[in-house]
């Protein structure tokens, strides 16, 4: 019989424990020789050298292993003045210098959105923070845009459709483009390319002229309208992504890099579960379609291992584009995130030991609760589990590159969502899913049809070409959101009014909406392959 006074554990060895070294006594695991200064895992203590060497080779790295861009093309570099979009900002600059040993050979620009009206700052606050942003973009010396989150109510409808993409070029075709760019600056010389990158430095595209008071309180009037933190943080985003692509394709820029970190992609990840976006998180954290080229082998970047030492170089290796680094949806535009690789953690080390400006402002959810929106929630949650179990943004991120976004057969050319442009990839007859019990209705809102086939009513604008506050007699709010995904038509719920929205927001709506009338018209006249083959088989 088992007693509770028996003892079935060893007694503990009595004495003091061993002794921990202290930092004088460390190494670093790289060098073996300097003393370490960072710690960025347990047991991976690096030197000031080795671990900006490190750093330096993660962005390399993404840049030149997946061989995107191609030589002299021209990226914009989407500036929010935060740690991670500052850090990127910084790794092109060295990248361009000529001091690098392996010099960056794309044309970059820098655009800041001025977001300060969603957050109720004052003009004098606003103004303060763009004097230290131009401060800070005038030390990069890249040609840079300042824009107001205001100027998307001048936007056109056709920031909202998908342009046809370039063909991706091939290994002989980035090899071809590396010879020319490289012929072409041996051409000019030395002096030819400081000019010409002087002469790139010194034209800014800034603004005309702060946004007036009437954009500022229409923009006002918009985010109070909203009923929660989320929803105003999923409506920020999306108008601040339009906005940007729109600068893009006005300057001709086909790239546009991201400062996303590897621990912001994870919480992103997250969010967008919780926000009903999971068939889309091919498209909101990782790329596209399966990566391609040889899977990654051990001890190359981007296995949970240390980094390898020896310097990466383009010709030693093939094109291999990790998931999660491109965002195709735009066409003609590609969203690149190169920071993907590192975590908040390394980028806090890197800035503040290599001192890289950045500017502090407020955001919507500044001095928030934590419970105040979904995203702080799920920001905390991983953040706190990261604290106590330091591999959960790992696992988290790297469970999310093996998604691959894989649409039904005649889906992949269908429509797309108004605001997030992601592909329409449901079923609205299945009622047993959410986004089908809510598209059920949506039918019944059509406008009444007479046995002639024309509307009960004529449109209030004919023989004007419609105008954006004509929809045929139709809802609205149902023409809007029957063209929005499920997590859009979520969020869009805690809108009361869509008239607040942005004129180009309702305008492609119309413009879809009457497009498809017109099909649905025209179907209605033409024979079916059913009927012909039935016809054939009667005669």
């Amino acid at each position: 019989m088992c007693e509770m006074s028996e003892e079935y554990r060893e007694s503990a060895p009595k004495g003091s424990p061993p002794p921990r070294l202290g930092t004088r006594d460390q190494k670093c695991v790289k060098c073996k020789e300097g003393l370490p200064v960072v710690v960025i895992r347990a047991g991976d203590a690096f030197c000031r050298d080795c671990f900006k060497a490190l750093y330096v080779h993660k962005f390399r790295a993404m840049l030149g292993k997946n061989r995107l861009i191609f030589p002299g093309e021209k990226v914009l570099l989407a500036w929010s003045g935060g740690p991670s979009s500052s850090s990127m900002v910084w790794q092109v600059l060295e990248g361009l210098s000529r001091d690098s040993a392996k010099r960056l050979r794309f044309v970059p620009g820098v655009i800041y959105v001025d977001e300060g009206a969603t957050c109720g700052q004052s003009p004098e606050d606003r103004a303060k923070t763009l004097a230290e942003v131009k401060l800070v973009l005038q030390t990069t010396g890249f040609p840079w845009h300042i824009v107001a989150l205001e100027e998307v109510f001048s936007l056109p409808p056709s920031v909202l459709r998908c342009f046809a993409q370039e063909p991706v070029g091939t290994e002989s075709a980035y090899k071809a483009a590396v010879d020319s760019f490289l012929q072409q600056q041996h051409a000019l010389g030395a002096d030819g390319v400081e000019r010409q990158s002087q002469h790139c430095a010194q034209d800014p595209h800034s603004p005309a002229g702060p946004p007036t008071t009437a954009q500022t309180q229409v923009l006002s009037r918009l985010f109070d309208s909203v009923k929660t933190l989320t929803a105003k943080e999923e409506l920020l985003q999306t108008l601040r992504t339009h906005l940007i692509l729109h600068v893009a394709r006005n300057h001709g820029y086909s790239k546009v890099m991201t400062g996303d970190s590897c621990t912001r992609l994870a919480i992103k990840l997250m969010t967008s579960l919780a926000l009903g976006r999971g068939a889309f998180l091919a498209w909101d954290t990782v790329r596209l379609q399966a990566a391609q080229g040889p899977p990654r082998r051990r001890g190359e970047l981007g296995t949970p291992q240390r980094a390898v030492t020896a310097e990466y170089s383009e010709e030693h290796y093939p094109p291999h584009r990790p998931q999660g680094f491109s965002d195709e949806r735009h066409g003609d535009v590609v969203v690149v995130r190169p920071m993907r690789e590192h975590t908040l953690k390394e980028v806090a080390f890197y800035n503040r030991l290599f001192a890289v400006p950045s500017v502090c402002t407020p955001a919507l959810d500044t001095k928030a609760p934590e419970k105040a929106s979904i995203h702080r929630l799920m920001e905390a949650f991983i953040l706190r589990l990261q604290a106590q179990f330091p591999s959960t943004v790992s696992t988290v991120y790297r469970t999310s590159e093996k998604l691959v976004k894989a649409p039904r057969d005649g889906c992949v050319a269908g429509p797309r969502c108004l605001l997030c442009m992601c592909t329409l990839d449901v079923d609205t007859a299945d009622s047993a899913t959410a986004f089908g019990a809510q598209t059920s209705h949506l039918p019944q809102m059509q406008p009444p049809v007479t046995q002639a086939g024309v509307a009960a009513g004529p449109c209030c604008c004919a023989g004007m070409g419609g105008g954006p506050s004509c929809y045929r007699g139709e809802d609205p709010r149902a023409q809007v959101m029957e063209q929005l995904c499920y997590g859009c038509r979520v969020n869009m719920k805690d809108l009361p009014s869509l008239e607040l929205l942005p004129p180009y927001i309702l305008s492609e709506a119309q413009i879809r909406s009457q497009r498809a009338t017109a099909e649905q018209e025209v179907q209605e006249y033409l024979l079916g392959d059913s009927e012909d083959e039935a016809r054939t088989g009667e005669s």
